[in-house]
């Protein structure tokens, strides 16, 4: 099988297990450099060009887009779908997913829980968007931020004012969370690939601080995950249309809570806690769908 791993770092943790993983079942693995890529979308003959060369022959594709680079990653990997390659997370999942917006209204449509969260455009409605996710504390998220970066918790309303006019002066688009006390500063990073569940660690904040990203200090530990979060996992990937994800859940007090859904987990963290070959699990899913002639790329061309 030849694969291609859309990554822009070679050395990433993640994308050295993808190419070892690969080699290690008798794999051909290839690192691209996502926006090295360029395209020629011929209605007959769509290709891909990278340094010099078209790319070609391939079996399978595995994005590890960044955030920074969602939109021209996404039309690469849509090309590759035009090309008939199976793409491991199509295009559409991703962008969907990259989407926090638009992400929590898919689960939300579909029952999946999750915080209360509100959305507002004009600073006229501040007071009554704070009343409307339940008073302060609570937690105030740029849309575009990554791993904790622009999350912010605002423990009394004055402060949540002032914060929600800076981020809207700034015409930057948020999102107001309401904050589960009751985690601790903890969430549950849950692996999914397929339909289930191959991994779960625990996130937990340092002293100090709220956010559990392991880039922002947070400590990494092997959990067991109740059916229900179990569940409630694989469906969240479902729903954004994810062959591969990482669901981020919070225990709450009155069940779990979907908090996030990342196409492009990362491995370092969920490979040490589990002590699992995560990337050996997420080729064996690739092998399987490749036997089964089952590698029609279900979203392409949907919204």
């Amino acid at each position: 099988m030849k694969v291609a791993i859309l990554s822009r770092n070679r050395n990433l943790y993640s994308t050295r297990r993808l190419v070892e993983a690969a080699q290690a079942r008798g794999h051909e693995a290839h690192v691209i450099d996502t926006l090295r890529c360029y395209m020629n979308m011929a209605t007959h003959r769509p290709t891909i060009h990278y340094k010099g060369k078209e790319l070609e022959g391939f079996d399978a594709v595995i994005p590890r887009i960044g955030a920074s680079i969602t939109f021209y990653g996404t039309a690469v990997v849509r090309q590759f779908e035009m090309m008939g390659v199976f793409t491991l997370n199509e295009s559409v999942a991703i962008s969907r997913s990259r989407d926090k917006l638009r992400s929590l209204q898919l689960l939300s449509r579909k029952g999946i829980g999750m915080p209360v969260t509100g959305f507002a455009h004009s600073p006229d409605e501040i007071p009554d968007l704070i009343d409307m996710v339940g008073g302060a504390p609570l937690v105030i998220k740029l849309l575009e931020g990554t791993q904790g970066i622009g999350v912010v918790l605002a423990e009394t309303r004055k402060v949540a004012e002032s914060v929600i006019e800076a981020f809207l002066g700034l015409k930057a688009n948020i999102l107001i969370q309401e904050y589960i006390a009751e985690a601790g500063g903890a969430d549950i990073r849950c692996l999914v690939v397929g339909d289930k569940v191959v991994a779960a660690m625990k996130r937990q904040a340092k002293a100090g601080e709220f956010r559990s990203n392991l880039h922002r200090g947070g400590t990494a530990s092997l959990i067991k995950i109740s059916p229900e979060e179990r569940s409630m996992a694989v469906r969240a990937a479902k729903i954004m249309g994810l062959n591969v994800a990482g669901v981020d859940l919070i225990r709450s007090n009155h069940g779990p809570l979907v908090m996030e859904v990342n196409s492009s987990p990362g491995l370092e963290g969920i490979e040490a806690a589990s002590g699992k070959d995560i990337a050996g699990m997420i080729y064996s899913f690739i092998e399987k769908r490749l036997q089964e002639g089952n590698t029609s790329n279900r979203t392409v061309g949907k919204g």
